[in-house]
């Protein structure tokens, strides 16, 4: 890592410090170049656009639907595609970065994402929009890792912590703002104003990046690169994620996802069989001898787990149970969307006073008890029962998202935090999957086991609630199915009793949740703080 000394920034790995370098070239170093916060700005501006982007989506996608003539299936690819190519690139376009340049990764990372969101913005057809979001994966895959990368290669040891919880701070905005933005836009503009949205910040992005960022690469790394690794890894993330998404679309027995994770572990075995015989591996096995690095992955996908499946959930009740519009269902959600804003500088705080593992368990034992909490509101709760939960999953996911970064970044050598980065950032997007997936697939299978009960017990007549037995699939996202033409009284029989079904698979859902985030809490005891660039690169 960097080590900031008076004025100079010393480059990892020079015989002398980068403005004496400059000034023997004839070139007097720019004014800001290599500073430590301002590079902290230009990397915030970039994350803040895949931030929107992450929850400005969900809030589009009806209006998508209906102006392009969407199926429901070809609105899931919307988010899907996007989902795809960013998971099964982000460790490759961490060693992408390692080996050619930090810089001048994220900032290619920065120009394609903006011009993706241009694209799409200006996309007269359902395919085209998937095409560019499938560009916006990519991109974003270049960005990400090579975020936390430079600062772990800018910022001294003593002040990563406290630069990963303003890193976080900025996603946190972002999402805080992402559904209230996007709602605001949607209703009184259109939905590709949504994405026009990153082209003034990826802009700005690019200026100042250009400017302020100093670059900085894995020296030692020159000269080879491992395809098969890449492809190997790259098809494996392909054929997990692709049956996760399956799963949540037929369940976990269906052929699709069955063959798809056999794929998987098939393509995970020779990958590791290949990274143990090359000489320069992408993913070098030798980061997993950190318990703590090992911990940490794993706590991250967990913590992803519940918290991103829960906030897909509670989206769906805010909106199908409660009647909420896009805009109102994101004024609701900003106690855990922007209690995360502040809990990531406390993280940061609290993982440079006592190292990762304090605010990893004390996030993952708040993850558990808001899971448990939520998990025993009813259909008519009122808001005051929600708000204090939403604040607690706020607190766990700032927690767990910069401590556990911190956790995996500051255990790798700092010639690897490209990789680093990539490894976080594909855990984070595993555990969003599975998360979504697993709990989605519990759900839809507990309201198909109490639906015709639910209903009966409404006062749907047997033979009413039989014929509604088979809309499991709509009762899922909350909505009740209640045929055109249906007098009053039935429909508000029909539209309690899908509710109350509804609920049972929610309540259901995040009860296995909070017994996930309880054994995290295990997981989290055996993280202790990242070594100096110095401990880990020997430890590797």
């Amino acid at each position: 890592m960097s080590q900031i000394r008076g004025a100079e920034v010393l480059d990892p790995g020079a015989s002398r410090p980068s403005r004496p370098r400059d000034q023997a070239r004839g070139r007097p170093a720019r004014r800001g170049h290599g500073h430590p916060w301002l590079t902290l700005v230009a990397v915030a501006l970039g994350v803040m656009m895949v931030g929107l982007d992450a929850t400005v989506v969900s809030i589009a996608n009806p209006a998508i639907a209906k102006d392009l003539g969407a199926s429901l299936s070809g609105l899931q690819w919307v988010t899907n595609a996007y989902l795809l190519a960013l998971a099964v690139t982000l460790i490759p376009a961490g060693k992408i970065a390692d080996r050619f340049g930090r810089k001048r990764t994220f900032l290619a990372g920065v120009i394609g994402f903006g011009v993706a969101s241009l694209a799409i913005g200006l996309s007269g057809g359902l395919g085209m929009v998937i095409f560019w979001r499938v560009v916006q994966g990519f991109a974003g895959a270049l960005l990400q890792p090579a975020s936390l990368a430079i600062l772990r290669n800018t910022f001294p040891a003593d002040k990563l912590n406290a630069a990963i919880g303003i890193w976080g701070s900025t996603v946190g905005i972002s999402i805080a703002g992402g559904p209230i933005v996007a709602g605001l836009l949607v209703e009184n503009v259109n939905w590709e104003s949504v994405f026009f949205l990153n082209a003034p910040l990826g802009l700005v992005a690019l200026l100042v990046g250009l400017w302020v960022i100093r670059e900085s690469k894995d020296e030692e790394a020159a000269g080879s690169f491992d395809v098969p690794g890449v492809a190997l890894l790259t098809g494996a993330l392909f054929a997990l994620v692709w049956g996760l998404i399956k799963a949540g679309e037929h369940g976990f027995g269906h052929a699709t996802p069955l063959v798809s994770f056999a794929a998987a572990v098939v393509l995970f075995a020779a990958f590791v069989w290949n990274e143990l015989r090359v000489e320069r591996p992408l993913l070098p096995l030798s980061l997993f001898r950190s318990v703590s690095l090992s911990a940490a992955t794993g706590l991250i996908v967990l913590g992803f787990f519940g918290m991103f499946g829960t906030i897909f959930f509670i989206t769906l009740y805010l909106q199908q149970v409660h009647g909420m519009s896009p805009v109102d269902a994101g004024v609701r959600m900003l106690p855990m969307t922007g209690i995360f804003i502040v809990a990531s500088p406390i993280a940061g705080a609290l993982t440079n006073r006592f190292g990762p593992r304090v605010p990893l368990v004390l996030g993952m034992a708040f993850t558990a008890a808001a899971m448990f909490g939520l998990s025993r509101i009813g259909v008519d709760a009122p808001y005051v029962q929600l708000w204090p939960w939403f604040v607690l999953v706020g607190l766990a996911f700032g927690m767990v998202i910069v401590a556990g970064t911190e956790a995996i970044v500051g255990n790798a050598p700092a010639h690897l935090a490209g990789v680093a980065g990539g490894l976080q950032q594909t855990a984070s997007q595993l555990g969003g999957v599975l998360g979504t997936s697993v709990l989605g697939v519990l759900l839809s299978t507990k309201v198909g086991d109490v639906l015709f009960g639910r209903l009966t017990e409404s006062g749907v007549p047997a033979g009413a609630a039989h014929q509604l037995s088979g809309t499991g699939g709509l009762v899922a996202q909350g909505v009740a199915p209640v045929p055109p033409g249906t007098p009053q009284p039935a429909a508000k029989a029909i539209t309690d009793g899908s509710h109350l079904a509804f609920m049972d698979g929610f309540q259901t859902s995040l009860t296995v949740a909070g017994a996930v985030a309880l054994v995290a809490v295990l997981a989290a005891l055996f993280v202790r703080r990242g070594g100096t660039p110095v401990d880990a690169a020997a430890a590797v």
